[in-house]
Formats: C-alpha cells, sequence, structure tokens
C-alpha cells in the first residue's frame, strides 16, 4: 500500500487493532517483568539490590523522557515504518540484557528498551485510533491499553515462571521474541498511514500550550500516582492480610490485573457512549473511595481481595477515556505527540510513586497503612481537577471535544 494511504477503514480495524495490542502486550511485560526476576539478576550481574532495582526505574524513566520527543521526532514517518522501529529497537535492547554480562551495559539496554517502548506505544494508540475512525475509536483505544493490563495477568507471571525455569536471560527472550512477531505482522498487514502529513514541528508542538491538554495530563498525572502507590508497595500495605505468604500476594496480582482489563475494556465503550470526562470523573472517584474502604479491612485476606477486584476495575477504567479526552485538543495531526504525552505522563506517576512510597515507609513512624489515604487523596484531586476543568473550558466547549473527530482548539 502507498505512504499515501489516509482513509481509515472500519472493515479489519479490529484485527489490525488486535496486532497493536499485542505490541503493547510485549512492551508491558517488558517494564513489568524485571520486577520478578530482580534477585537472580542481581545474583548474575553481583550488584545489589538496590542497584538491580535501577533496571525497573531507568525503563520507566527514558519512557517517560524520550515518549513526547521520539513521537515529535518521528511526527512525519508512516505509522508503520514507527511502530517497527520501535519494536526493533525494543527487541535489541532485550537481546543485549539477555547476552550482556556487565551491569553498565544492562543499563544501557534498559535505556534502549525503553526508547523502543516509548516510540511504539503511544503511536500504536493513535493509529488504532485512526484505524477505526470516530466511531469505534475509544473501544480501540480500549483494545490497545488492554495489552498493557494483559501484562499484569499473564506476561509478567509467565515471564517470571519463565525465569526461574530456565534463567532470567529466557524470560528477556520470550519478550524479544513476542517484538519480533508483532513487527514482522506490521510490517506486512499494516498501511503506512501518515497521520500528520505536512506538519511542522512548531505546529506538532502546540498542544504543549494549550491550557486544556495540560490540565489533562494533570490528571493523569494525579490519577497514576494514586493509582500506583498501592500497587507498588502491596506487599508493605497488605501484609497482614497476605501474612508474607507470595502465593496469596500474587493472587491479589492475579485479580487486579483481570478486573485491570475489564475496567479498561468497558471504560473504552463508555467512552465511546458518554463523555469520556465523565468516565474518568467516575473512576477516580471509585479510586478514591475503594482505597478508604481498603484501609478498614486491609488486615483480613477475603475482602482485600473483593476490594482489588473492584480496584483494578476502577485503576484502568482511567487511561483510555484520558486518551480520548487528549485527542480530542489535539490539532490536525497532532494525535501522536499528544498520546506520547499522555502515557509519558502515566509513566512519570508511576515513578513518583515510588518515590513518594519509599519517603512514605522510610520515615520516621513509617506505616503501609499511610499510603492509602495518600493514594486516596492524589485519586480525588484527580477527580476534582477533570470536573473543574470543564467548568474553565466551558461546557460548549466541552461538547465538542467530545466529539473527536472535530478538532477541538477552535471550539474553546
Amino acid at each position: 500500500m502507498s505512504d499515501n494511504e489516509n482513509t481509515p477503514s472500519e472493515q479489519g480495524w479490529r484485527a489490525r487493532t488486535a496486532i497493536l495490542t499485542l505490541g503493547a502486550f510485549a512492551v508491558g511485560t517488558d517494564g513489568y517483568v524485571i520486577v520478578g526476576l530482580l534477585p537472580e539478576i542481581g545474583t548474575t550481574l553481583h550488584v545489589s539490590s538496590a542497584a538491580s532495582g535501577q533496571l525497573v526505574s531507568t525503563f520507566a524513566l527514558v519512557y517517560a523522557l524520550l515518549s513526547p520527543v521520539l513521537a515529535t521526532v518521528t511526527g512525519r514517518w508512516p505509522r508503520r515504518r514507527v511502530l517497527v522501529t520501535g519494536l526493533v529497537l525494543l527487541g535489541l535492547g532485550n537481546a543485549v540484557t539477555a547476552v550482556a554480562g556487565d551491569y553498565g551495559l544492562v543499563l544501557a539496554s534498559r535505556i534502549l528498551a525503553g526508547a523502543g517502548a516509548a516510540l511504539f506505544a503511544a503511536s500504536a494508540v493513535a493509529t488504532a485510533a485512526y484505524l477505526a475512525g470516530d466511531r469505534y475509536r475509544g473501544r480501540a483505544i480500549a483494545m490497545v491499553t488492554a495489552g498493557s493490563t494483559l501484562s499484569l495477568v499473564l506476561g509478567a507471571p509467565l515471564g517470571t515462571v519463565i525465569g526461574k525455569a530456565w534463567g532470567w536471560q529466557a524470560a528477556i527472550w520470550f519478550i524479544t521474541a513476542i517484538a519480533g512477531v508483532v513487527a514482522v505482522a506490521l510490517a506486512v498487514l499494516l498501511p503506512a498511514t501518515r497521520l500528520d502529513q505536512g506538519i511542522t514541528l512548531r505546529e506538532r508542538l502546540v498542544p504543549l500550550t494549550d491550557g486544556r491538554v495540560l490540565r489533562v495530563l494533570v490528571v493523569t498525572l494525579l490519577a497514576f500516582i494514586g493509582i500506583f502507590l498501592p500497587f507498588t508497595y502491596m506487599s508493605a500495605v497488605f501484609a497482614r492480610a497476605t501474612g508474607g505468604d507470595q502465593t496469596r500476594l500474587a493472587l491479589l496480582l492475579m485479580i487486579f490485573g483481570i478486573a485491570a482489563t475489564i475496567g479498561n475494556l468497558t471504560a473504552g465503550r463508555a467512552a465511546d457512549r458518554y463523555n469520556p470526562r465523565f468516565v474518568v470523573i467516575g473512576a477516580t472517584l471509585g479510586i478514591a473511595v475503594v482505597f478508604l474502604t481498603m484501609l478498614t479491612v486491609r488486615d483480613s485476606f477475603v475482602p482485600v481481595a473483593v476490594l482489588h477486584a473492584v480496584s483494578g476495575f476502577v485503576c484502568f477504567s482511567v487511561i483510555g477515556p484520558q486518551q480520548h479526552r487528549i485527542i480530542a485538543y489535539a490539532p490536525a495531526g497532532g494525535a501522536p505527540l499528544v498520546t506520547s504525552l499522555n502515557m509519558s505522563t502515566a509513566y512519570l506517576g508511576n515513578f513518583a510513586s515510588s518515590v513518594i512510597g519509599a519517603l512514605i515507609l522510610s520515615g520516621p513512624s513509617p506505616s503501609g497503612a499511610l499510603i492509602l489515604p495518600v493514594a486516596a487523596v492524589f485519586a480525588l484531586a484527580a477527580s476534582i481537577l477533570a470536573w473543574w476543568s470543564a467548568r474553565s473550558t466551558g461546557a460548549r466547549g466541552e461538547r465538542a471535544a467530545a466529539e473527536i473527530g472535530k478538532p477541538a482548539a477552535t471550539t474553546g
């Protein structure tokens, strides 16, 4: 197909989006699987747990910082080339991680893998949204982001099992293989669509000067700090409920991941049917309520498990509608940039939550229980800002922005 093929077709968008979802699964698994392999990696590389933990934070930070930069640099490329290049970089980074025996080289390889992940993820969302057209845009976004939530349920646990059975390098090769298969499938099946032909660098950066875009990004940051605080420190927050049993902790993770996948897909349909801002407000309010309720039952495993199902559902009902909202405010051709900004902001929230949680747990009176109300405050702040931003934009502008196919920049 030619590079000028720019007409989306509703017929076939699901199959192509499913391939993008598998790519998002590889990216998500790459980000999560290292956590379960840290002890083995530390032993192999002869470094401390703190040093091996830097492999996780480096990947997240590189993703967050490079995502908007790479979206801008590659803005004129056909989406097929962007996506395949991202997966190739991800695969090369993982290949180096698997074969390197030096900590410095492994750390550098995580930078390369993080850059590939950043290049792929935001472009995958924008491409899926374009291929699906206005009618199914929310569902297409939800399908791609579901790949990340599925990596919680299947990818990370499976990678950990592979790592324990055949060595941590085998788990890294597993991710590399998935990235390779998806890269070949996209190269063959995806049209070489250009989403921003004729857009200059200055025009591509216009969203950064739009207050509405910045407010959406702040909502994402606040929400994901709240979401990842209890998730990252789950073992400390629910230590009494699990009794230190790794099997119980793994079960909580799986319950959360399954519910997160369902919540993500449900939110995508809701964002198509209703104003996505309402979905975000409802989800963030739900997060705050669930976390405060967890505080009252966190010593008992069964209620905690039930609430983890509710938590996963509402927590991952945020990112899809937020992508829906931010695409609405993008100028012509600006969807890849704004979606990359939104995803990088979510990763910054993940990174910030680890810092805030560490400060709480290393304070003069460390308590895992304190993490829950702090997380609830962040979620509530996100909900209030999402509500206030519509009032500041105006009802007319908010309704117009909800109509994704129309340029939001002319409605406010």
